[in-house]
């Protein structure tokens, strides 16, 4: 019931405060990133304006993120980042608290979007047609030459946001792309965004959430006749930390 009471609230801050502000927000650090990939480097624009773009976004909200296993994590070597997906916030997450240059797979609509749109671009991140796999996976092939030196790429292996908390079947994508690159995976597991804004809903209201990285998995002992015996201990990885226990079927 109090929380009922504090949901409704919450309501007029998030309609007339939050969303414009993080509206505002996204225009500022999107021009940012243009600027600073002129300037200066994507990686520059990457780390400045798409790291203060999640935080402050996490913050307005406000969402309070925890971080575990950092110590997994080397800023100098690349990874094949693959991760859990629940909400619309893993992006604020993982933008804000990652701590690592990285590249995004993300949807083609994603470059439509005024400035931001450019401003991924301009970055670096990867676009895919989803309704068209060999233009998606020529789109992937294409930017394995960026995943070098420190820049990772991330992954959503599940395709979408779970609608109800439990993890769905994983897309051989990342890990293909992984054993092409011979890079180990970093599975990392976030937990508490679901609670914050469910998928297909506008329903915000404030939360915690964590970030966990596991320990890295190297790709060394897997090819493309074993790469499902991968998949199975990543998705068993994240799983690990999720709460209630994932439905690994």
């Amino acid at each position: 019931m109090i929380k009922k009471v504090l949901y409704w609230l919450y309501q007029p801050y998030k309609w007339l405060g939050l969303i414009p502000c993080f509206a505002l927000w996204t225009f500022l650090c999107a021009t940012l990133s243009l600027i600073l990939c002129t300037v200066a480097s994507p990686k520059t624009a990457s780390k400045l304006a798409g790291a203060s773009w999640g935080r402050l976004s996490a913050y307005l909200t406000p969402i309070l993120v925890r971080v575990v296993g950092r110590e997994h994590v080397d800023e100098k070597q690349s990874y094949v980042i693959v991760s859990n997906h629940q909400s619309i916030y893993d992006i604020f997450v993982l933008y804000g608290w990652l701590g690592v240059d990285f590249r995004w797979v993300m949807k083609q609509e994603v470059r439509k979007i005024p400035l931001l749109g450019a401003g991924c671009e301009k970055i670096g991140h990867i676009f895919i047609d989803r309704s068209n796999t060999a233009a998606a996976l020529s789109s992937i092939n294409a930017a394995k030459g960026t995943i070098a030196g420190g820049t990772s790429i991330v992954f959503f292996p599940e395709g979408t946001r779970s609608k109800d908390g439990k993890l769905g079947r994983f897309k051989k994508g990342a890990f293909r792309f992984a054993v092409d690159l011979g890079l180990p995976i970093l599975p990392v597991t976030i937990v508490g965004t679901r609670d914050i804004m469910p998928t297909n809903t506008v329903r915000i209201f404030p939360g915690r959430a964590t970030l966990i990285f596991h320990e890295p998995v190297s790709i060394a002992e897997y090819d493309e006749a074993s790469i499902q015996d991968c998949i199975n201990r990543v998705k068993e990885t994240i799983a690990s930390s999720l709460e209630p226990r994932a439905d690994l079927s």
